[in-house]
């Protein structure tokens, strides 16, 4: 059986010097970006608060 990666998070700073992480899917898709963030532990801290809220996060259908 092949056992897929779970996400991963991708930190990094963008042209502007801003902190930024891609969510990324076992597929190596980029499945979230996030805004920019002035500091790299504020960037950790949206991380954590992306691990915490999103298994509890509701679904909303606008169709």
């Amino acid at each position: 059986m092949h056992r897929r990666r779970p996400l991963t998070s991708e930190l990094f700073t963008d042209k502007g010097g801003q902190w930024r992480f891609d969510l990324t899917a076992s597929n190596g898709q980029v499945i979230a970006s996030s805004e920019g963030y002035a500091s790299k532990a504020s960037a950790l801290n949206g991380i954590e608060s992306v691990k915490t809220n999103a298994p509890v996060a509701e679904v909303v259908d606008r169709a």
